[in-house]
């Protein structure tokens, strides 16, 4: 229970005892410990005691207590960070499993009741006493004329949420690694998939992630003259992915006869066991999470509201504006024109993941070429000093950078952990073949290279530690997609002449082509809200319903009809909830900065943008290239991108 301030308000004597130039403070400060005081914190006199002893009135003395409480902050959270990083290696990475313990040490949490205890413990109180914590609404009209310090004065104060009991956090973490793990296993094996003319296309062995490599599978039947066969088939293996009609018999790989993935056919005769609604009773637990952070997160009582306003801090209007922006953009009509004049052929659904135009190499080809310059990923690691040399880095900042990197083969289809503190490295983990890196395994980790240059960047050249990192995931996506449009570079081909339109043209087309997942995305949750009872097979009927009212309105007048819920692919949505909406906004970004570094030396402008600090992103964007997030700018250029290219074909 909460006391109330009426038995004991400190204000006047705060007042009397420092000045009444110090009212506004004085009043806010006791204000904000009041709401979060309980009864366990202490009676009336326990809370106007801590109120007067705590109260920082002098500039000096409250410079120093920023300094103290950013310092203490940093240690608490990036030991806790790094520890529980490592203790995820063996879950995260490919290598053995020992199913006795590996889970248990990625769960393990030697802080899970943290949040309360900084309460307990006071340290919460003395930040809220004394340090401003606006709204997300004055951040942004605000912020980008705040100094270092007192952005990180807001951090720090930002940075004691709610108080969250331990069992939430029990709760969270076993449910969120159920979800993470649901989608790290599942490999779809595909060695006994057959084609419609009873091709099989794969080696018995092969499995592939959904939605990931499935995905790429698909990407690269462009690239041989018999693909359309195959990319009709995989997108019915995705089909079956989203709706868990998959044979349990071909998961498991009991069955060793011809699966025909669109008949749904194991050895000729229908399949009747199948893989079932687990995907959906792990987005339940998503949602069994959220609901057991909002009671206790008053002024974001949704996973919505704590996403676009605490984590994003972009409000949840406006992203679904930017979202419907590209979707909407008149640039579409004319750029799926220039995908199917480059395919030759009507387009169909699986078109939504074109990515050919940027012409290159036969996936083969390709491969040779990483194994040459690069083995495996050891060699990759080794060779990233002087691959940050050939981008334009000088040899102090490419080694530096090069050799804090530590790449990895991870389980799932790859991705990048920064460090918290300053003494430890960036995480690269990507995919590969068995015994060598391959193509696809250097273009993800590229990716996740551009993610580890902002990370180390920001970790180590913010103006202060409360301010490391960049404002949120779209920021870090942004600088990934930049550096994975390099990849060709690196390997020494050569670009043609429109290489940059293409560029741009095939960003317009990645940022569309993931923007209707991210409002899928956000429609569910929205629903789930409304039907908080709902069972897994009642969000699978509403997930897919979603799925083709969107492909409806704004993907089949250039694609075709979808038989495949093809928009609820992506496994983001099991494993990290509302985080889809990142991936469209940092193409946004990407080509905004893109353009800003055309004319200029790509390390200096990544050096200085990312070493801005994590303020907002608009202020940040600002800062950066002049002007906020503006998906215009990347449908308007498009647009000319396309009329040239057609011009051109």
């Amino acid at each position: 229970m909460t006391i109330t301030i009426a038995c004991s308000d400190p204000t006047d004597e705060l007042i009397a005892r420092h000045g009444e130039s110090f009212r506004e403070r004085i009043e806010a400060g006791a204000a904000r410990v009041h709401e979060r005081w309980t009864e366990a914190d202490g009676d009336d006199a326990a809370f106007h005691a801590f109120c007067l002893d705590h109260f920082v009135a002098d500039p000096q003395r409250l410079t120093d207590l920023i300094d103290r409480l950013e310092k203490a902050t940093e240690q608490i959270g990036g030991h806790l960070y790094e520890m529980h990083r490592t203790l995820r290696r063996w879950s995260d990475l490919r290598g053995d499993r020992m199913d006795e313990i590996d889970d248990l040490l990625a769960m393990f949490d030697p802080a899970p009741d943290l949040s309360d205890q900084f309460y307990k413990q006071k340290i919460a109180f003395v930040a809220l006493l004394n340090l401003d914590r606006p709204d997300l609404q004055t951040m942004l009209d605000q912020g980008d004329q705040w100094t270092a310090e007192q952005w990180a004065a807001v951090r720090i104060c930002r940075g004691f949420g709610p108080r969250i009991p331990e069992s939430v956090s029990e709760l969270a973490r076993e449910l969120g690694h159920r979800a993470d793990t649901f989608v790290s296993d599942f490999h779809v094996p595909v060695g006994t998939l057959v084609t419609p003319d009873g091709h099989r296309p794969f080696d018995s062995d092969r499995k592939l992630l959904a939605h990931w490599i499935i995905r790429e599978e698909l990407r690269g039947g462009y690239a041989d003259d018999d693909g359309l066969p195959r990319q009709r088939t995989l997108m019915w293996v995705m089909g079956r992915h989203i709706d868990g009609t998959i044979p349990k018999a071909v998961m498991d790989g009991s069955s060793t006869e011809d699966w025909d993935p669109a008949a749904n056919t194991i050895g000729g005769q229908p399949a009747t066991d199948f893989v079932g609604l687990e995907r959906y009773e792990r987005w339940l637990d998503m949602f069994t999470v959220a609901q057991a952070y909002d009671e206790h997160h008053s002024d974001h009582p949704t996973a919505m509201a704590r996403k676009f306003d605490l984590q994003r801090e972009i409000p949840e209007a406006d992203v679904e504006r930017l979202l419907l922006d590209l979707l909407e953009s008149p640039t579409r009509k004319q750029l799926m024109e220039l995908v199917a004049s480059r395919l030759g052929r009507p387009l169909e659904a699986h078109d939504i993941y074109f990515d050919e135009l940027i012409p290159s190499p036969a996936v083969e080809e390709l491969d040779a070429m990483v194994r040459d310059r690069y083995g495996d990923h050891r060699g990759l690691q080794l060779a990233l000093p002087d691959l940050l040399r050939s981008l334009g880095y000088p040899g102090g900042a490419a080694d530096f950078l090069g050799n804090r990197v530590q790449v990895e083969i991870a389980r799932g289809a790859g991705h990048a952990m920064r460090p918290y503190l300053p003494e430890y490295k960036a995480w690269l983990r990507t995919n590969s073949l068995d015994h060598e890196l391959g193509w696809d395994g250097f273009d993800t980790a590229m990716h996740e290279l551009g993610h580890n240059l902002e990370q180390l960047i920001s970790t180590h050249f913010v103006p202060r530690p409360a301010l490391r990192g960049v404002p949120n995931t779209a920021c870090t996506e942004a600088f990934a997609f930049l550096y994975q449009t390099l990849a060709p570079r690196i390997l020494g081909l050569d670009e043609d002449n429109h290489a940059a339109d293409c560029t741009i043209a095939q960003t317009m087309l990645d940022a569309c082509q993931i923007a209707g997942p991210a409002l899928l995305e956000l429609h569910v949750w929205r629903w789930l809200y409304a039907n908080p009872e709902a069972d897994a097979e009642s969000l699978r009927t509403q997930v897919l319903k979603i799925a083709s009212e969107l492909w409806s309105t704004h993907f089949e007048p250039y694609l075709g009809p979808d038989k495949h819920a093809t928009l609820a692919a992506y496994q983001h949505m099991i494993g990290y909830p509302l985080y889809l909406a990142d991936y469209a906004l940092g193409h946004i970004i990407s080509h905004q900065i893109r353009q800003h570094v055309q004319h200029r030396d790509l390390s200096c402008e990544t050096h200085r943008i990312c070493s801005i600090g994590a303020v907002t992103p608009d202020a940040w964007m600002r800062r950066a290239v002049g002007n906020g997030i503006d998906a215009a700018a990347l449908s308007d250029d498009a647009g000319e991108a396309v009329l040239r290219l057609l011009q051109g074909a």
